[in-house]
Formats: C-alpha cells, structure tokens, sequence
C-alpha cells in the first residue's frame, strides 16, 4: 500500500470518527437543554395564546351555519350544506369536543384530527361536508386575526378578476326535466333548443354551459351532444352519476365537448380516478362538499399536474361563495365560477352579505376581507334560527314509478 492511499484511509477515518463526535455532541446538548427548550421538539405556536373555546350552531332552512369562538373574542364562520341538516347539526356540536383548547390556526392539523378522527365515518358526505364548514370558519378566523383576506393566506392572489355565472356573458341550461332510460327525439329537440336561445343571449363571444345534473342517460346525452357542436357549448356538467369511472370513460371516448363533473365527488382522493382516467376535462369541486378550503385548494393543485382547470360549483349563502372564491383568487388553473349573489332557495335574504361589482364582461372582484369578507347577521339568524325548521329529502321517480337520479 502506497503513502497516498495510506493517508486518504486515514483522513477519511478522521471524518467518521469527527462526524460521528459531532453527532454525539448534537445528542449531549439536546439532552442538556431538555425537550422544554429545544425548538425541534416544539410544534406549538407559543407565539400566540389564541384558542378556540366555544361554537355556535344555527339551523335556518337547508343551512346550518357554524360559529367558532376564541378566548380573544375573534370569530369565524362557515355554513354547512348539501346534506340532511338535523344530523349535521348534531355532529359539528359533537365534533367541537376536539376543536376545544386547540389553536385555530392549526388548520391542517385539525382537519387531519378531524377527518381521521373514525375510521367509519371518514370519507362519508355527512362528515366530509360538516368538516368543510368547519375549516371554513376556521380560515375565516385566521384571516381575521391577521386581518388580510384569506386568499393572502393561501399564498397571494393569481388574477385580478374571477369570471362567474350566471350573467349576460355566460349562462349555463339546466336539462328541463328527469329522463328515462333512453330519449326521444322530443327530448334532444327540448335541450337543444334551449342551449340555441342560450347562445343567443349571450353572443359569439359568451359562454354556454349545459348541466346535464346527472339525470340524462349516457346513451341519450351521446345523441344530444351530436346535435351541439353549432352552439359551441363551453362544458357538459355531470355527464353521469358518479361511481363508476368506466362510465365516464365510455362518454369522453364518443363526446367530442369538454366533459366537467366534481360537485359530488369529495377530497382529493374523490377525483384522483378522473385525472388518472383523462375522462373529464374540468373539475367541478364545491368548497361546502369537498371538506372546505384546504381540501379545495389541494385539489386545485392536484388538477394542475394534469393541466385540467377548475370551475367550481358553489350554491351556498355568502359564506360559502366567498370561500370558494378565495381559493380561485389564488390558483392557477381557473376556468368560471358559478355565482349566485341572490342565494335564491339557499338562505334568508340578508343573513350573509359580501360587497362585490360585476362588469359588463361578466367578472367579480376578489372578495374582500379580513377573513371571507362576509358580514353574518347573528340577531337576525338568532331569531331565524328560533322559528320552525323542516327539511324533506328531494327524491325523483320516472314515468312508470321507479326511483330515478337528478
């Protein structure tokens, strides 16, 4: 053995022998300071004493809207929807027992306690979509506590206007009925005709959309879709119920119009099949549905690896619209926002507002804040919430009788 490869042995067992001295030290001084002083073993923001200490729950019509309070008197709301609203108030209240004493804006960690928190109910919409309303409050908290609007918080804002609908540049058709299992030439003739009056509404230049609400059969919506192509539809919304991906698949292989679908479909693993098949070309997530901002956003993300953009359902009051609109302020994939400023059959007029302008194109401002930048009328909800609340599930049958999807 040569004097130079003598001395690389050696210098490298100097190394070795320095590092692992050094690793040594690193365990000597952690166990000196203790866990009680030593950053890496700290998670918790000692920066702030904010915790959550109560929540308000309120039952108005198809709503429940949720309240979370802190021990610093700042508040946050969220509305939960889209499901059978005397179970879901019941399990916000008991899902409160593990928001009590936690830091608010923890938000992913207490969506994770939340989510995972039984392994029954996990993934199911009653618990998804009363999960959504929660993280919405929360993130309504955390803006206002740091007074910015909570697309700030999600990283800044990524376009200075946010296209909606409906409005005289973009609306979208409903397919006017349930149909069977197969259609008649009536049928086409009725949707046709009415995405033709569409079109002509809102010009060469607008947007025309048609919901297909999961109610026209595939075979059906194959022929109605040959019939469109002169009125340049933007989408088809809900070409089949979802559950099963082939379905889907079958429709993108004989449709040539871009398929979007979403609005039923629950957190990242819900849509994960439709990127991964390349069976639709638009997400459709609804922030209330999908379990709130955080998951909304991931799911932005997760779409933009496949370079599909999304355009949000969204019938929810004030509450709901804002935070779905906070998420599209703040991503890059954006498509159209459904907006209904009204909340026509969502709420009492006047619990929820937002200031926002619409122009003549057809686009909102960002919404404004802190937090959602939405105002919530509490004595008059008190007082809503005080009268008698019903609630019937929608259901439909067809011609002869039997159950049918809407």
């Amino acid at each position: 053995m040569n004097n130079d490869h003598t001395s690389q042995l050696l210098a490298r067992r100097s190394l070795l022998t320095g590092l692992g001295a050094v690793a040594a030290g690193v365990a000597f001084v952690n166990q000196a300071v203790g866990d009680d002083k030593n950053p890496a073993a700290q998670v918790d923001d000692r920066s702030s004493s904010i915790r959550i200490t109560g929540m308000k729950t309120y039952w108005v019509g198809p709503v429940v809207y949720v309240k979370i309070e802190t021990n610093h008197g700042i508040s946050g709301w969220g509305d939960l929807k889209g499901v059978d609203p005397r179970p879901a108030k019941v399990l916000a209240e008991s899902l409160f027992e593990l928001l009590d004493g936690e830091n608010p804006t923890r938000i992913e960690f207490l969506w994770q306690k939340l989510f995972r928190a039984h392994r029954n109910l996990r993934g199911g919409a009653l618990m998804v979509h009363t999960i959504a309303a929660i993280d919405i409050a929360l993130w309504d908290l955390a803006g206002k506590l740091w007074n910015v609007p909570v697309y700030r918080l999600l990283g800044g804002p990524t376009r200075d206007r946010i296209r909606v609908y409906h409005t005289d540049k973009a609306q979208k058709v409903p397919p006017h009925g349930i149909y069977e299992h197969s259609g008649t030439p009536t049928d086409i003739d009725r949707m046709v005709q009415a995405i033709a009056r569409a079109r002509e509404k809102v010009g060469p230049d607008g947007a025309v959309m048609f919901d297909a609400h999961s109610a026209v059969p595939p075979a059906t919506l194959i022929q109605l879709a040959a019939a469109l192509k002169p009125y340049d539809v933007l989408f088809i919304e809900e070409p089949a119920v979802p559950g099963n991906i082939e379905v889907f698949k079958r429709l993108k292989e004989q449709i040539s119009i871009p398929l979007a679908t979403g609005e039923r479909d629950r957190t990242i693993w819900g849509v994960l099949p439709y990127l991964h098949e390349g069976c639709i070309d638009i997400l459709q997530p609804d922030c209330c549905h999908t379990g709130g901002i955080s998951q909304m956003k991931k799911i932005a993300t997760l779409a933009e690896a496949f370079f599909v953009p999304i355009a949000p359902h969204c019938t929810a009051t004030f509450l709901g619209i804002a935070a779905s609109l906070h998420v599209v302020s703040s991503i890059p994939l954006f498509l159209i926002h459904e907006f209904y400023p009204q909340n026509a059959g969502f709420n009492v007029p006047g619990l929820t507002r937002m200031a926002f302008e619409l122009d003549k194109e057809g686009y909102i401002g960002l919404p404004p804040g802190p937090g959602l930048g939405v105002e919530v009328d509490e004595p008059l909800l008190q007082e809503e919430a005080k009268q008698p609340q019903s609630y019937r599930f929608p259901g439909a049958t067809l011609k002869d009788g039997s159950i049918a999807d809407y």
